[in-house]
């Protein structure tokens, strides 16, 4: 191994594990992030002060070529994959070059750079530090988390501990469902032998299972009538989809960690008119890789109750669900002990919300999620993180980036 310049020393000490970390220096480590506090403030928010709404392509193609630009300040062998619909996707690979099939494996760090947030957020929601925090758009969910992965690269690459390559891909539709970038992240998670997602943490805790998610679209065609001539003639596609919710909200399971949520509906026209025309959206959370094909054969199934009206379906599972698994475990005892050299005590939680790590679980790639910021208000007007946590989990995140199984 080669040795590191400066403070750190590979010598084994009172801060080192005796078993998962004997060639890391956990203390050099720490220091060298302290250190570098203020550059990783500063990245933070020059990615926040890029707006970068999933919908407008040139503003998350700026935010893209900026983090691009960072990439290869760091020595990053950067592929950008161009997308003509949708924003550019990223792909940076620091450390040693590796063959196919070569091992040790890559490792891949996973984050997206688009937001819920539209063009002008900044205007009202600055981007401010104040009371120990950084707010503003996109801070959370989830430019920290980017940063954070630049900064752990690069303390790692000045300690020359860089010893494994490590890919780092950025991609720009994650909070649409990510429909171009998932087989990107899939191919290259197919490489590695593990997968670290950048989102947010679940309180103080990294992620070691989500739900799967799916969406459907119910339209309901029903026959239109005066609602005082022709009461008798008409078929109301309402009344119908009155129905059919109350089915599909059955469905719910929730000893199985099944949801169904009716989140939008509508119909009609006027009020003295019979409803020709109604919908609704359904939200649908899966905790069992099994329960997929099982609740989209129930959708497949509805009827309508009104043989007059007719149903049309369009939607299905779009997310699998991340399975606490066995080699997820592994990553997470791992992470475990290497916090308690840093002094605090890592969780481990599950969350029904989804991310891109979904995708590379259900490859069966151990993946552990939400190793970005600790914060609060993703998707809302007071989202912030808590600086006084970016230390000690960028200073985690590089040492689980330089040790391996």
């Amino acid at each position: 191994m080669v040795q590191p310049r400066g403070n750190f020393s590979l010598q084994k000490g009172p801060g080192m594990s005796s078993d998962l970390s004997p060639l890391i220096p956990m203390r050099a480590l720490l220091a060298g992030a302290r250190r570098k506090q203020p550059a990783l403030l500063d990245l933070i928010q020059k990615l926040v002060h890029a707006e970068s709404p999933s919908d407008n392509k040139a503003a998350v193609d700026a935010c893209v070529a900026l983090a691009a630009a960072h990439a290869k300040s760091l020595g990053g062998r950067v592929k950008l994959h161009r997308q003509s619909a949708f924003g550019h996707v990223l792909e940076a690979r620091f450390g040693p070059k590796a063959k196919p099939g070569s091992f040790p494996k890559p490792i891949l760090l996973l984050g997206h750079l688009d937001t819920v947030w539209p063009l002008g957020t900044l205007k009202t929601m600055p981007c401010r530090i104040a009371e120990g925090r950084l707010w503003g758009p996109g801070t959370l969910d989830m430019k920290a988390g980017v940063a954070m992965a630049f900064t752990a690269i690069e303390m790692l690459s000045e300690a020359c501990l860089l010893q494994n390559q490590i890919i780092l891909l950025l991609n720009s539709d994650e909070e649409i469902g990510s429909p171009i970038s998932r087989p990107i992240t899939e191919s290259l998670a197919a490489e590695c032998s593990a997968v670290y997602v950048l989102e947010p943490a679940q309180g103080l805790a990294y992620k070691t299972a989500r739900k799967g998610t799916g969406n459907w679209r119910i339209d309901v065609t029903g026959i239109a009538a005066h609602a005082g001539v022709d009461f008798e003639k008409g078929a109301s596609a309402i009344r119908e989809l009155a129905h059919i919710v109350e089915k599909v909200s059955n469905f719910t399971d929730l000893k199985r960690g099944l949801t169904v949520s009716i989140g939008l509906a509508g119909g009609g026209s006027k009020t003295n008119v019979i409803p020709a025309e109604a919908w609704a959206e359904v939200d649908v959370r899966i905790a069992r890789k099994a329960d997929a094909p099982r609740i989209e054969r129930k959708f497949a199934a509805l009827k309508p109750t009104d043989k007059r009206c007719t149903l049309a379906l369009t939607g299905g599972i779009n997310r699998p669900p991340m399975e606490r698994t066995r080699g997820t475990i592994q990553l997470y005892r791992r992470a475990s002990a290497l916090s308690q050299e840093l002094g605090f005590q890592l969780d481990e939680a599950s969350t029904g919300g989804a991310s891109d790590g979904n995708f590379t679980a259900a490859l069966g790639i151990p993946t552990l999620d939400g190793m970005g910021a600790v914060g609060s208000g993703a998707h809302a007007i007071h989202e912030y993180i808590d600086s006084s946590h970016l230390i000690p989990r960028t200073t985690l995140l590089a040492a689980l980036l330089s040790t391996t199984d």
